[in-house]
């Protein structure tokens, strides 16, 4: 290639940015900060790694197991089902106390097909109790055994369409990325106002050491207002907006840290307690499920979902009569 093509491919100008592109930047600066449209080079610093952050949000939305049925059959014959639910009738509960799947039923759109979608998300738990084991022919008694359970158990994002659940996961997977550095943000104003009521707190008392204290006292004084305000420089210089914009790219080509899947794999009987991986047996089971880690930093059960339509309704139904009666007495 010659200079002159090279100079000449330099000074091309960069391709338009597509709307759907832009359309979503506009989302990213209505979640973390309006401000950044401000900052020079908003679109075309942001547009690449972006695009790398909604990859990988496909890429993890398509990560999730399933869909598996749930359902009072699936109770009885899917381990894991079965380890996520106490009883039957936590299900229905799940289902007629979901507010998401009151708000989809609600909807015309869902009466088009006889079941829907989700993903389902519950925390797992951990207990220990005393209690009996075999070993040969040896029942011992007051053996310490850790009890695997689950709560929390949400549906999210109910649709008739495994794509559409999938679309709206994706979109909730970004936002929560964006969520999480809009808190960052926060945290940083609210340091930025604390070292303001700091700086002006330490100038008086420093007004007051020049005609009460000696030199060394001033000195110290002196010396912390300086530190004070070099670090309020520095928090005040990163919530510029061009600052912001750069650690904002930054932080989208490498969202593992704030979002991510993890494997579990834990061995249980028929009543949830956690076994050796020696064990073996019809009711022991080896349950495998990948475990989200998003914004609240804490580990939650992921996996794709399908529901029979009347069985919600049925669910709804029952958790409001039983909200109904309540009320009454």
């Amino acid at each position: 290639m010659s200079l002159l093509s090279a100079v000449a491919d330099f000074l091309k100008p960069a391709p338009p940015i597509d709307r759907s592109l832009r359309k979503a930047l506009d989302r990213v600066a209505d979640l973390v900060d309006p401000m950044l449209r401000v900052a020079p080079g908003f679109e075309q610093r942001l547009s690449g790694p972006l695009q790398h952050a909604q990859a990988y949000c496909e890429g993890l939305v398509a990560g999730l197991p399933g869909p598996v049925d749930i359902n009072r059959k699936a109770f009885a014959n899917d381990p894991l089902v079965h380890a996520l639910f106490a009883t039957a009738d936590d299900i229905v509960q799940m289902l007629g106390r979901s507010e998401a799947v009151r708000d989809f039923l609600a909807d015309a759109h869902s009466g088009e097909s006889d079941h829907f979608y989700a993903m389902l998300a519950a925390r797992r738990q951990h207990k220990t109790q005393l209690g009996m084991k075999q070993q040969g022919e040896v029942i011992r008694t007051d053996v310490p055994q850790t009890v695997l359970y689950f709560s929390g158990q949400t549906l999210i994002e109910p649709d008739i369409e495994l794509e559409s659940t999938l679309r709206g996961l994706r979109c909730k997977a970004l936002e929560s990325l964006l969520h999480t550095f809009h808190a960052h943000v926060k945290g940083l104003r609210d340091e930025r106002e604390g070292l303001r009521a700091n700086v002006s707190s330490e100038r008086a008392h420093l007004a007051v050491l020049r005609n009460t204290s000696g030199d060394r006292e001033r000195s110290v004084g002196t010396r912390h207002l300086k530190e004070l305000d070099a670090r309020l420089r520095q928090t005040a210089e990163s919530l510029m907006p061009e600052h912001l914009l750069g650690a904002l790219a930054e932080y989208l080509r490498s969202p593992e840290s704030a979002l991510h899947l993890s494997p579990v794999s834990i061995t249980v009987d028929r009543l949830g307690i956690v076994s050796d991986e020696g064990d073996d047996g019809i009711n022991i089971h080896t349950l495998n499920f990948p475990e989200l880690t998003a914004r609240d930093r804490r580990l939650h059960l992921a996996m794709l979902v399908r529901i029979n339509r009347d069985e919600a309704l049925e669910a709804v139904e029952l958790v409001r009569d039983q909200q109904h009666r309540f009320m009454l007495i």
